[in-house]
């Protein structure tokens, strides 16, 4: 059942993804070579609840930290831990909060130092992809509208869409309907409707599409070890077009408790 949001539901929305792109930009700043995945989540954690927000991913059916750090191949749901960035490494963090009874959620892949001419393009690629899947969060459009944009923008760079991993609805909980896949299949799906509220979030490889899920039941990694990408914003379908709810806005300044 797809949950429509009132005005004021949206704003509410529209707070949590402010704390979500400030704690992303406060992790941009962070993402330097010789920093542990775990140095990052402590950082997201504190800055998270520093402005009275929830960290929505950590005990979410017992996932054990506040953010998803994945680094390279690993697509999503990695771990935060000992692992140490390395110079040319991509990191892929994805944050997701609870305020006011309402959940934001945001992905970015951030460069660790300099990487490579490829990883760049790669990076630019899903980074276009979201943006065309944006565009077309529109009233009267369908998800597969959405889809098509995204798969579109991916094929035509020369990567390649992950199937088995697609965006969703969000508001009340982390996961709701719709799913919002990230290419056209034979289910055109729901009518965007005013209200709605989905997490557009490409993830593309620079390899095949195949992935694996990690011995921890978190973290999946293509199967061909090849680079992937991740980006994700909450976008409300409005009368005025799609409204980015996570849209960055610069760090924040910790709210007194």
């Amino acid at each position: 059942m797809i949950i429509r949001k009132s005005r004021r539901e949206i704003e509410t929305m529209a707070r949590a993804g402010t704390v979500v792109a400030g704690t992303l930009a406060l992790l941009e700043q962070s993402v330097q070579p010789g920093v542990t995945t775990a140095e990052l989540d402590a950082i997201a954690e504190e800055y998270i609840r520093s402005n009275r927000g929830i960290p929505t991913f950590k005990g979410y059916k017992g996932y054990p930290a506040a953010t998803c750090l994945s680094p390279n191949d690993m697509v999503v749901h990695g771990i935060p831990g000992p692992t140490v960035l390395e110079d040319g490494d991509i990191l892929s963090v994805d944050v997701g909060v609870t305020l006011g009874g309402f959940v934001a959620d945001s992905a970015w892949t951030f460069p660790v130092g300099t990487i490579s001419p490829d990883a760049q393009r790669l990076l630019d690629a899903c980074r276009a992809a979201l943006a065309a899947g944006i565009e077309q969060a529109t009233l009267g459009n369908s998800v597969s509208d959405i889809s098509r944009a995204v798969q579109e923008a991916t094929e035509s760079a020369g990567f390649t869409i992950i199937r088995s991993l697609v965006g969703h609805g969000v508001g009340r909980s982390m996961h709701e309907d719709p799913q919002v896949p990230n290419f056209v299949s034979s289910h055109r799906g729901p009518e965007l409707r005013q209200g709605m509220t989905i997490a557009i979030e490409p993830m593309i490889t620079a390899g095949g599409p195949e992935v694996y899920l990690h011995d921890d039941g978190w973290s999946i990694s293509t199967s061909d070890g090849s680079l992937a990408a991740h980006f994700e914003h909450t976008v409300a379908v409005t009368a005025d077009g799609p409204r980015v709810l996570t849209q960055p806005a610069g760090v924040l300044e910790p709210t007194p408790r």
